[in-house]
């Protein structure tokens, strides 16, 4: 009998060394994205322009969006595109875009907003109302949940006036946003707003510790003839950002976006201590917004964890 026992206990010991050695033989194979994105610096959120197409030739509904993210893509943080859904919306529409969210386990970050007037324009009148245009997203911003709304600081006149204007617009604006907790964030969005070091003036003449940027890895394109430095750019405006947008365009074989260096870029983003949400904002035409969507996802993947 003990001989019987002692050769039940090998072979129990065995099978389940042999077992241990198999799971640990597949752990990298079975959680390698789990690593990676429990190891990356910063969260990953969609941005909803990445569908424009099909939010609006009707395919998809706005308000199904945090489903989408979090259904189609596994991503539980979502940034609104004010000009996707600005028809509908009123004070239902919002709460029902907060209900789904909410229903969803999806965290609203902001909304982009657009169309609303110029806050650099240097006509007073002008820049008056673009302001209080402005002031519904603030307030639908604070009923969803985010923490900013995104805003342009563009206008006509020479640097320096739009410069002054964008100052006094993006000023009053953001007393009014910070009285509901609100951030207005500024986006690099072309013209002057392309160039850093003169955004970089309109934050320092704001001066307000809810007014920030949005660096957007893609748009230094200043005028049809004229580029900024993106990396550059990007390096200037991250001590001021408050979410960064990850803007895609085609990849290669590799999986690496072939117009933007991704590891540099989250190299700056990741030096500046920043450790907030990344949108992903797919802009390509060699894959589908879905196929886009996914390869930069996974290209944030692999990058945020090879930087940890």
């Amino acid at each position: 009998m003990k001989e019987l026992n002692k050769c039940i206990n090998r072979r129990s010991f065995l099978s389940a060394s042999a077992k241990a050695t198999a799971g640990l033989s597949m752990l990298p194979f079975l959680s390698k994205a789990s690593l990676l994105s429990e190891n990356m610096f910063f969260d990953i959120s969609l941005a909803q322009w990445s569908m424009h197409k099909g939010f609006r030739s009707g395919e998809l509904d706005p308000l199904n969006f945090a489903k989408i993210a979090k259904q189609d893509y596994d991503i539980d943080a979502i940034e609104y595109v004010s000009q996707l859904f600005s028809d509908k919306a009123d004070d239902a529409y919002i709460r029902e875009l907060k209900k789904r969210a909410d229903d969803h386990g999806v965290t609203s970050v902001l909304i982009m907003v657009d169309r609303e007037g110029n806050l650099g324009t240097p006509d007073d009148k002008e820049r008056a109302q673009a302001v209080e245009n402005h002031h519904k997203w603030v307030e639908a911003a604070r009923e969803l949940g985010c923490h900013s709304i995104r805003v342009n600081a563009a206008g006509q006149g020479t640097a320096d006036e739009v410069k002054d204007a964008a100052i006094d617009g993006l000023g009053r604006l953001t007393e009014f946003a910070d009285k509901h907790d609100i951030n207005v964030i500024v986006e690099n969005h072309g013209g002057y707003s392309s160039i850093g070091s003169w955004l970089v003036e309109v934050m320092k003449g704001v001066s307000h510790p809810r007014c920030g940027t949005l660096p957007d890895f893609g748009n230094f394109r200043i005028n049809q003839s004229e580029t900024y430095d993106k990396y550059k750019g990007v390096e200037e405006l991250m001590p001021y950002a408050k979410g960064v947008s990850a803007k895609s365009y085609n990849f290669d074989k590799e999986g690496n976006c072939k117009e933007i260096d991704f590891s540099r870029m989250m190299q700056i983003v990741k030096d500046a201590g920043y450790t907030g949400y990344v949108g992903i904002e797919y802009g390509g035409s060699e894959l589908s917004d879905k196929e886009g969507i996914m390869a930069t996802k996974k290209l944030l993947e692999k990058v945020g964890g090879k930087l940890s």
